[in-house]
């Protein structure tokens, strides 16, 4: 995913005020939800956790989460605390610190988070509310009563976002409906995730809830799978949704590895056999299962394979070795896996080159996702053609993704758009830093599926195929760029300014402390000014100031060349960045924060002691 994605999950599991039950999953469910959601193969986001803040605190942190923002930016905030209405009918979030009777002061206002929402500049933005408003009181407590029914979407769905493309709020539960915490709301039972944040947690890592198979996870789908998922658990509770958006906002990548098939089960004779306690008719039953996996009808195919699964798995080795060199028949074996068109004036037809499926029918059924909006793909009888968009000149690098019902596969694919009085000739790729062509207006990428049901009548004239070059794991995982380490070196540096204002303030805090003794020694002939300028506490604190200043600066450089540039950078490098950086950041912010004060301490007191 090429857009900028950042997440922010408040969890509140524990109140000051006696009056508000402490909740048991917030906790557990920031971790699940923090890890699916930064996944680079899933979610891909930047995620901040704030957890048990202050309401004071978590005001600052959800402004500036959606502060500075750019169009392209896609944001999620998720919510799992307690719900409350006040007197007048407003929803509040609870804080850790949140007083029941002073909501407005202690507590976060929708109508505050609802500004936020309105006010920022991020193309997409999407708001998950886990919160409990029926359950939030403990029993038999004085300081708070429930005000009547919460209608939760009503309290964001009243403006639509000025500088925007689009807003959605999912929540766990509307009314005064409780939002459970797994099956109970007891109040002494062990932690356990709730019925809402579980159901995303699980419907992203699984990629179950790709409902259309399309190899992303859409709002629409990720609501649909968890509405169904909460409402079989617990028919008591019902998740809403309120959305304005323009197209499709696809939350997260699918690791569902192939497509489904509804599966014929093999003849009931035939799985008898496969469970008699006689080896040589078990033999029999697997060699029949065999072949039916050859077949050409897929239902029939796809029920073999499942059988033959579960022999791979539970049999004894002889009959497990058999199956297993069977399911090995229909993995994706598209060939060749690298298609190279070497140069192709601007603005003329592409030769199509083609891809064979190899193994049977089985294997050679998938569906087909261009992941460049240039790429082209068409089915034919022995699998597909390729073809590039030659619209923009550039150097090409791409992949196509192969989804099967076993596993899944890449097709590599290089092109070089040169002007359109250059020649056309075939060559090895050279990489570049050229632009991308973006697609004709009326384009889009299409998903293709590859099986029985989508073979033309006539087979195509196949072109010639070339032989294309060897691809280095390098080239492969930054599309053929060489990648950047810019960003990662920035946020190694930032992590090491970061350290050395730290232990910067460890010393000026020793040197400090040695200073303040001898002026007590002293009497009332010391002076502490003296005491500090001798015991050399002023330089540690000022490299201090300085190198935290800088830890900051260059943390904050480091993410933008990482957010303007990310097809320059690899997975790893983009996620290591990020993770130094947040590192420095949480090292450098402290110390700049004691390092002031202890200044502050120093110009107030040592004129009067």
């Amino acid at each position: 995913m090429t857009d900028s994605r950042h997440a922010l999950i408040i969890a509140n599991d524990r109140y000051a005020d006696q009056g508000l039950k402490k909740l048991k999953a917030p906790a557990q469910d920031a971790a699940a939800l923090e890890r699916v959601l930064h996944d680079p193969q899933i979610g891909d986001f930047e995620v901040e956790v704030v957890h048990n803040a202050s309401a004071d605190l978590m005001r600052r942190r959800i402004q500036g989460f959606f502060n500075d923002r750019r169009r392209a930016d896609t944001l999620l905030l998720h919510f799992s605390c307690h719900g409350l209405k006040s007197e007048s009918g407003e929803l509040y979030f609870a804080a850790s610190d949140t007083e029941p009777p002073l909501l407005a002061a202690t507590a976060v206002a929708s109508q505050f988070v609802r500004g936020c929402l309105s006010g920022t500049r991020a193309g997409r933005s999407v708001l998950f509310l886990d919160c409990c408003y029926g359950g939030a009181f403990s029993r038999g407590s004085a300081s708070v009563r429930a005000a009547g029914d919460v209608n939760v979407l009503e309290s964001f769905a009243k403006d639509e976002p000025a500088g925007g493309r689009g807003w959605a709020v999912i929540t766990a539960s509307d009314s005064m409906e409780y939002a459970f915490e797994d099956r109970e709301l007891t109040e002494n039972s062990a932690p356990r995730p709730s019925l809402f944040t579980h159901a995303v947690v699980e419907g992203l890592e699984t990629g179950e809830a790709d409902l259309d198979a399309d190899g992303n996870v859409s709002l629409d789908d990720l609501y649909e799978y968890v509405y169904r998922h909460v409402r079989d658990r617990n028919p008591h509770q019902t998740p809403k949704k309120a959305a304005e958006l323009q197209g499709e906002l696809h939350l997260a990548h699918s690791r569902r590895g192939g497509i489904k098939i509804v599966a014929i089960p093999s003849p009931s004779a035939l799985q008898a056999a496969l469970h008699s306690d006689e080896f040589l008719r078990r033999q029999g039953a697997v060699t029949e299962l065999c072949k039916r996996l050859q077949r050409p009808e897929l239902p029939v195919a796809e029920g073999a394979r499942q059988h033959l699964g579960e022999v791979a798995h539970d049999e004894v080795q002889p009959l497990a070795d058999l199956a297993a060199d069977a399911l090995s028949t229909i993995r994706l074996a598209p060939s060749p896996d690298r298609l190279d068109f070497g140069r192709i004036p601007r603005g003329s037809t592409s030769p199509r080159l083609p891809v064979t499926m190899q193994g049977p029918p089985l294997a050679r059924h998938c569906v087909v996702q261009p992941k460049q909006p240039w790429l082209r793909v068409d089915p034919t009888r022995s699998g597909l053609e390729v073809h590039v968009d030659t619209t923009a000149e550039g150097h090409l690098s791409g992949d196509i993704a192969l989804k099967g019902v076993a596993d899944e596969s890449v097709i590599h694919v290089e092109a070089e758009v040169t002007p359109a009085d250059g020649p056309r000739t075939p060559g090895p790729h050279v990489p570049n830093r050229s632009t991308t062509p973006k697609p004709p207006p009326d384009d889009k990428r299409r998903t293709v599926v590859i099986g029985p049901s989508h073979i033309p009548s006539k087979p195509k004239e196949p072109p010639r195929t070339k032989e294309p070059p060897r691809t280095t794991e390098k080239e492969k995982r930054t599309d053929g760029k060489t990648p950047s380490r810019r960003a990662p070196a920035l946020a190694g540096a930032a992590l090491a300014l970061a350290v050395t204002a730290l232990a910067m303030l460890f010393m000026t805090i020793q040197r400090g402390a040695v200073a303040i003794v001898a002026r007590a020694d002293a009497g009332v002939t010391g002076n502490v000014e003296n005491d500090i300028r001798e015991y050399g506490a002023l330089t540690p604190l000022i490299v201090c100031l300085i190198t935290g200043a800088a830890a900051l600066f260059v943390g904050a450089f480091a993410r933008h060349d990482l957010d303007t540039r990310r097809e320059h950078y690899t997975k790893q490098a983009a996620s290591g960045t990020r993770t130094l950086t947040s590192v420095a950041k949480g090292l450098a912010i402290p110390a700049l924060v004691l390092a002031v004060l202890a200044g502050i301490a120093y110009l107030v007191g040592s004129a009067h002691w």
